[in-house]
């Protein structure tokens, strides 16, 4: 079931006109036919930021809203989500998401950007910040560090066969249905839950199929990038990427991990306040 088939139910009517008005989606043709879907606002200095596995570009609205005076907030959907075009491994690894991105960089003609990676899409980030010298700083939120390590065997093959057992059971609307609610903390707004919801609804299965292999074969931590200006946050009732485990990457990045309080792991859609000062005090530096 792709994401048109999805009904939009779960999002009321002003909640989608608001989205389009403010933080509209347009196809970018980045070559060989394939396209990134991409939503854009705000004017100014350049943050891109990457979704995680079960979200899309629409998911940063409001926090592109809080930062339109200071900056421009380019969100994609991923190879595979959306309207973007898969690519074309089975199994993409993380510089294969990294070499797209970099494409999207190239047709939009951006010089200099900080570099947002949310759970999966921290993966991508650290990967495209070790090669594209756009990236002037990277900020980690909640992310994932993923299964590829070599002491990760059996975790690997059991997250694999849990995320695809639950797609072929479920279909995307019942995975939607029953996951969504994990990336929020119990405390969140109607607002907040509507939105995640919605969003993991209109996954598509091809792509959200490869993302689960990215999440299986990569390993975070062997890939961060030389040093370089970098920040790592995390919800502070993240159950996903608990903050121990995003304490790990800060450790390795040469941080200290911070929190965001009362969020859990899509921390942005929570308390976008939080992560948009967060945002804004990296664009300063």
């Amino acid at each position: 079931m792709d994401a048109s088939d999805i009904p939009a139910q779960t999002l009321p009517a002003s909640e989608l006109a608001r989205l389009d008005a403010c933080f509209p989606a347009r196809d970018v043709a980045v070559g060989s036919g394939a396209v990134v879907s991409v939503r854009e606002c705000g004017q100014g200095p350049v943050v891109v930021c990457l979704h995680g596995i079960g979200s899309g570009a629409a998911s940063w609205l409001d926090t592109a809203a809080l930062l339109a005076p200071q900056a421009r907030l380019i969100a994609w959907d991923a190879p595979g989500y959306g309207t973007s075009t898969p690519l074309a491994p089975t199994a993409p690894a993380a510089a294969d998401y990294a070499a797209r991105l970099g494409e999207v960089l190239d047709a939009l003609a951006i010089e200099s950007c900080v570099l947002v990676g949310h759970s999966l899409g921290a993966i991508t980030a650290a990967s495209a910040a070790r090669t594209d010298a756009r990236i002037r700083r990277l900020v980690l939120v909640s992310p994932a560090i993923g299964y590829g390590a070599a002491g990760r065997i059996d975790a690997r093959a059991k997250v694999r066969a849990e995320r695809l057992a639950t797609l072929d059971e479920l279909g995307i609307a019942g995975m939607a249905a029953r996951r969504a609610g994990r990336l929020v903390s119990e405390g969140a707004s109607a607002h907040a839950r509507q939105w995640v919801c919605w969003n993991m609804a209109r996954l598509n299965d091809h792509g959200y199929r490869q993302a689960v292999e990215l999440l299986c074969n990569a390993d975070l931590l062997a890939d961060l990038p030389p040093p370089m200006p970098v920040r790592v946050a995390c919800g502070a009732l993240d159950v996903v990427t608990p903050p121990a485990a995003c304490e790990e990457v800060a450790h390795r990045c040469g941080v200290a991990l911070e929190l965001v309080e009362d969020a859990g792991h899509a921390g942005y859609v929570e308390q976008p306040q939080a992560v948009a000062a967060l945002l804004r005090e990296s664009l300063a530096g």
